[in-house]
């Protein structure tokens, strides 16, 4: 197990390595200088040159890629072009929206998705199956910023059950954190859901086929016991893959869905800044995200292993 884990744990630091040389890469070949942007067509020669020697922009961008780097290995972001504040505050600050939004999503989306795979894998062929693939395939289809309007127009608007927008901070307790995060997290969480769902109607089927099922029945098992008793953990690996993948379809997801419901996150923060020609926001939130993402994913190889102790051997 320690052999699996060190050759995943350099894997990970390899992407996150090539990830910030990407993420350098193609922010900085952006077209449009930061500091012509924030002082305007008009600016002087000198005013400009003075700015970009404050901001950084005036070495070379190897320099500048390493001192980003090293920043980053330090805790430290360096600071945004616009705000003149730390990027490390910016994020930290957002990110109790964003996190928890994401979080929120994905045990939605988990809890959606694994009693319908389940329901339907041990319907196959009935009315029952062909309803709830039918149901998932709707909600594969439906864009999750359009499905974000029809709840705001519905809950917000018509019944009034939750606000339309904005989020009150965790200052003001967590129910009321939460109930702030609801419809977005559950706009999030719908096409996720029944991707999952697929997934794991699609697992529990192929596992459905395999001998220890069969002698499972023979002993006595309904269908029901045997899936739930042998073939749900069997079914697994296929599903924790597209679990660890679906933090980053989250995570990208957000920025939209945070600017239909106003939320003061990772989403927004983004935003404003490409706006802004903030570069060093960018960058620093991006391999923020990258970093969560890979992470997850490293996370889920672990959990490979404990539910399949033979994939411990074979690396």
């Amino acid at each position: 197990m320690l052999r699996y884990t060190l050759k995943r744990l350099i894997s990970l630091m390899l992407s996150l390595a090539v990830a910030s040389l990407v993420i350098f890469a193609v922010i900085e070949i952006a077209p449009g200088d930061p500091a012509q942007f924030m002082l305007g067509v008009n600016a002087q020669p000198d005013t400009l040159a003075a700015l970009r020697a404050e901001l950084g922009l005036d070495t070379s961008k190897p320099d500048r890629y390493l001192a980003w780097v090293g920043g980053m290995l330090q805790g430290d972001f360096g600071t945004s072009y616009t705000y003149r504040t730390p990027v490390a505050g910016m994020i930290a600050d957002r990110l109790w929206v964003s996190l928890p939004l994401t979080i929120y999503a994905l045990v939605i989306s988990i809890l959606l998705a694994f009693p319908a795979g389940i329901y339907a894998a041990s319907r196959r062929g009935r009315i029952g199956d062909a309803a709830m693939m039918g149901t998932t395939q709707l909600g594969v289809a439906i864009p999750n910023f359009w499905f974000a309007m029809m709840l705001v127009l519905v809950f917000a608007v018509n019944l009034r059950w939750f606000n339309a927008g904005g989020f009150p901070g965790w200052d003001k307790g967590l129910r009321t954190g939460l109930h702030a995060l609801t419809l977005p997290a559950i706009a999030l969480a719908l096409p996720q859901a029944s991707i999952l769902a697929r997934v794991m109607r699609s697992a529990l089927l192929d596992v459905l086929g395999e001998d220890f099922m069969r002698t499972a029945r023979a002993k006595g098992l309904s269908r029901g016991q045997a899936i739930w008793r042998h073939g749900l953990r069997n079914a697994l690996i296929p599903v924790l893959t597209i679990i660890g993948l679906q933090v980053s379809f989250l995570l990208a997801g957000a920025i939209i869905i945070e600017q239909v419901f106003y939320l003061p996150g990772l989403g927004r923060l983004i935003f404003q800044a490409i706006n802004a020609r903030d570069l060093i926001v960018v960058e620093s939130v991006v391999m923020l995200l990258v970093f969560v993402v890979i992470t997850v994913n490293f996370m889920v190889d672990l959990a490979y292993a404990v539910v399949d102790p033979r994939l411990r051997t074979r690396t």
